[in-house]
């Protein structure tokens, strides 16, 4: 039995949760236990997005998603070598609110949402 959309969203959400764990514990571009855990997680939630339907990302052009799959080939195969610590805390800082909020408007909005 393969998974719903609704399982991804709540995986993007809750690899969101955790980010904001790790940040809450210091700061990422000092230290490489969270900077390492931030990125096993950025990896987590970039890869569930894959799963969204096409249907429902095209509702929101605001969020992007193709970047969002591009970033996680970045990560997944180290294609830049190694990756900066002040980029990743960057996209963090500016990216993940919005999608938090896009996810949990798609949730909300589904009446299959258990």
């Amino acid at each position: 039995m393969s998974k719903t959309w609704q399982a991804y969203a709540r995986h993007i959400l809750d690899a969101i949760a955790r980010i904001r764990l790790i940040q809450g514990r210091g700061d990422l571009t000092q230290d490489v236990v969270l900077y390492d855990a931030a990125l096993r997680n950025l990896q987590t939630l970039s890869e569930a997005t894959q799963q969204l339907p096409s249907s429902l990302k095209d509702l929101h052009p605001e969020i992007p998603w193709r970047q969002i799959s591009g970033f996680r080939n970045i990560l997944v195969h180290n294609y830049l070598g190694e990756i900066d610590p002040l980029t990743i805390a960057a996209v963090i800082e500016r990216n993940l609110q919005p999608l938090e909020d896009c996810v949990r408007g798609m949730l909300d909005r589904d009446p299959d949402n258990k």
